[in-house]
């Protein structure tokens, strides 16, 4: 049994790094979604990985923190702001893309396939942040055109909040990479076809909430 005196001196290293680690998700440094690696805590800390996880249950009896099967710890996520914010992109962005498509150039159109390779070839070395980001770039290029700077102001709105929610929805279904690209050929062969707006409309808002179905299907078999 440990003498007192190592029991005081675990519970100051769980204390420390619960501190530590409970500011990093309170000032965004740890945003949701970011994963808790315990091996590599116990490094930067310079201690064993028995404190670590002792600090990381104490921020998940706060709801800091949540445990996912075959993932470890990761900051917790409002996953009701996360679905209701998702939703609403879905919306806007949809109707802004089918509001641009008919103005898109060729160049337009060229410059989104360029930044879908790109995306497909990342998934070699996948990082789901990097590919969130170049997922960003591909939509934005599609609602560039857009006459509705009211809608197009709604879209960063969603956006934003999104950031602020997570940091990639891809982090927690990397799976979900592949269709999302495959789904992005096929968008761009209708703007180039010349589908009607509001079939458009109607394809990226599928494909915004293809993605959320994705994650909330995987938050459910994470939590059985």
């Amino acid at each position: 049994m440990p003498s007192p005196d190592a029991q005081t001196t675990r519970l100051s290293k769980s204390q420390l790094v619960y501190r530590a680690l409970r500011e990093r998700i309170m000032d965004g440094t740890y945003s949701p979604g970011y994963r808790l690696v315990l091996e590599q805590l116990a490094r930067e800390f310079s201690v064993s990985a028995v404190p670590v996880r002792e600090a990381v249950r104490l921020l998940e009896a706060e709801g800091h923190v949540t445990f996912e099967r075959n993932v470890g710890a990761r900051v917790a996520i409002d996953e009701t702001k996360y679905e209701t914010a998702a939703e609403a992109l879905a919306v806007v962005d949809g109707a802004a893309v089918g509001l641009s498509a008919p103005h898109l150039t060729e160049d337009d159109l060229e410059a989104a396939r360029e930044v879908n390779e790109r995306m497909r070839r990342s998934r070699e070395s996948f990082d789901p942040v990097g590919f969130a980001r170049l997922n960003g770039e591909f939509h934005a290029i599609l609602r560039s055109r857009c006459p509705n700077t009211d809608l197009l102001n709604m879209v960063d709105k969603q956006l934003q909040l999104l950031d602020r929610i997570r940091r990639s929805a891809f982090d927690f279904v990397p799976a979900r990479s592949l269709q999302s690209v495959e789904e992005h050929e096929e968008l761009l062969s209708l703007i180039e076809r010349g589908a009607e707006p509001d079939k458009i409309e109607r394809y990226v808002r599928q494909h915004r909430l293809n993605t959320l179905q994705a994650f909330v299907e995987q938050r459910r078999q994470s939590a059985e």
